[in-house]
């Protein structure tokens, strides 16, 4: 099947199945979703929502993070993966945010990646699921899923598997492309012992079809 089949059946089971895809992550402005994204770096949204039900209680606005201390911030996160690193990147990303740019999340995801612990992932994210930009997120569950059907080839990290993706997604659907494959990983094409009998892709996937997940 050529790789252009493959994203139309994609596209095409996930518009039926699937016509809700957002993120699970809870928020409720683009800075609560900036900061739960960057809590999320190996983390799961999950305990990403119970930490930020109360950091937002005490850390409700970029000005108020940019004027907290290391420590008051670790207290918040401290049960999330490195939290002291976290924190640290909070509190810049806080300060930068008002400094240079009045306190307002920027569009662009050039400007995001000068905010302390933003990458690409990130800046993606934020550009996609705040400003509906065509800006596909490569975690790790996209980009296993992508590689195990077959709709990246050999790409050695995420940008190659960004750059492969969007070529054959329409731009309008990238943002909502980018939930279908994270979700469908999280819940379906998991990591191990991924749920093949009950996938609607088996006719698409490489990794089904090569018979790889009876091994």
């Amino acid at each position: 099947m050529k790789k252009n089949e493959k994203f139309e059946f994609l596209i095409n089971y996930f518009s039926e199945n699937m016509q809700i895809a957002e993120t699970e992550l809870v928020y409720n402005s683009p800075y609560e979703l900036l900061v739960a994204v960057i809590l999320s770096a190996q983390c799961t949204d999950k305990r990403v929502n119970q930490i930020t039900s109360d950091f937002f209680m005490s850390f409700p606005t970029p000005e108020v993070l940019s004027n907290a201390t290391q420590e008051a911030v670790y207290q918040k996160i401290k049960s999330c993966s490195y939290p002291n690193n976290k924190a640290k990147n909070l509190i810049g990303m806080a300060q930068l945010l008002i400094s240079r740019f009045g306190g307002i999340v920027p569009e662009s995801i050039d400007d995001l990646q000068m905010l302390p612990g933003v990458g690409r992932k990130t800046a993606n994210v934020i550009a996609s699921v705040v400003f509906n930009q065509p800006a596909m997120a490569v975690d790790t569950h996209v980009f296993r899923v992508s590689a195990r059907i077959g709709l990246t080839t050999n790409a050695k990290n995420p940008l190659q598997a960004e750059q492969q993706l969007v070529k054959f997604i329409p731009p309008e659907l990238i943002p909502k492309a980018h939930h279908w494959l994270i979700l469908h990983g999280r819940y379906v094409c998991k990591s191990r012992n991924p749920l093949c009998g009950d996938c609607g892709l088996q006719q698409i996937c490489d990794f089904y079809l090569s018979g790889r997940q009876s091994d």
